[in-house]
């Protein structure tokens, strides 16, 4: 409990104490009381904040409904018993085990317009034409990070999954089987809504956690180009450190102001997803 106090509750303490008040650096930590003033401005005149709020969000909605299809996808072929079922499990897994930097690093060799794996790809296909830099261009930096984080976590959902789906009795299936159920209605009747908790429970969890992204954005392309992909978590950290703003009070004020954001959107698509299940007496 002290570990977590000092390195969890302490500093969320503090940041809110912060997002009320001017903190500068460059006068030994002088701290002024401004209450709102920092929200206010960001509300009303900061469009960096709303263009990594808009980044943020659009990565949070669009990799779960790409990220939990796939997983599921994958769990499925897995609990088919596909060939090399093992070793498949094994090479989807890897890429979760892998940290943020390390896949930062693959990706921006992946991603290279001379001799990068996507482009040389493109132009093995006789698409040549399609080759450019991915990360150089707004409209493509952030589909294509978007692109890495599925790679990087489909597997995770894929073995969740695949645990809840042999959790599943098997005389349900077999019942269905008996009952002339063909696979895809297995599938979609029986084994969808059993599962459903987790995959309510998972895309909940994806959700938040690409509505923080920070370390393969830094690595990758640091916000840009253009802004194109700065997350919220980035633009905190510029304004914090890289800025030389000297203040701690606006930045502290984006993250409290984030934090409920995530915190309202998060309830409200557990509420959204989650449904009660009638009792049966």
């Amino acid at each position: 409990m002290l570990v977590y106090v000092a390195f969890a509750i302490y500093p969320v303490l503090v940041t809110f104490y912060n997002s009320v008040h001017t903190l500068r650096m460059d006068l030994g930590m002088q701290s002024e009381y401004v209450g709102l003033e920092h929200f206010r401005e960001i509300v009303l005149a900061d469009d960096v904040f709303w263009k990594a709020s808009r980044n943020s969000l659009t990565w949070a909605v669009v990799a779960p409904l790409v990220d939990m299809p796939l997983a599921l996808a994958l769990a499925l072929l897995l609990y088919r018993r596909v060939p090399f079922a093992r070793f498949f499990r094994t090479v989807w897994f890897t890429p979760v085990l892998m940290s943020y930097p390390v896949v930062g690093v693959i990706w921006l060799w992946v991603y290279n317009y001379d001799w990068g794996m996507a482009n040389l790809a493109l132009r093995a296909v006789g698409l040549g034409h399609l080759a450019q830099a991915w990360l150089a261009t707004p409209t493509t930096a952030l589909p294509a990070l978007i692109l890495v984080t599925t790679w990087m976590f489909a597997g995770f959902n894929m073995v969740v999954l695949l645990a809840a789906i042999h959790a599943i009795p098997a005389d349900y299936l077999d019942a269905a089987r008996v009952d002339g159920a063909s696979g895809w209605r297995r599938t979609w009747h029986i084994i969808v809504p059993l599962i459903r908790p987790t995959l309510v429970n998972l895309t909940i969890l994806d959700f938040i956690g690409k509505m923080k992204q920070f370390a393969l954005v830094w690595v990758m392309t640091r916000g840009g180009p253009m802004w194109g992909t700065e997350t919220v978590a980035t633009y905190v950290v510029k304004r914090a450190f890289e800025w030389k703003t000297l203040d701690l009070g606006y930045p502290s004020a984006v993250a409290v102001l984030w934090f409920v954001i995530i915190f309202a959107l998060s309830w409200g698509l557990t509420r959204m997803l989650q449904r009660r299940e009638a009792l049966e007496f």
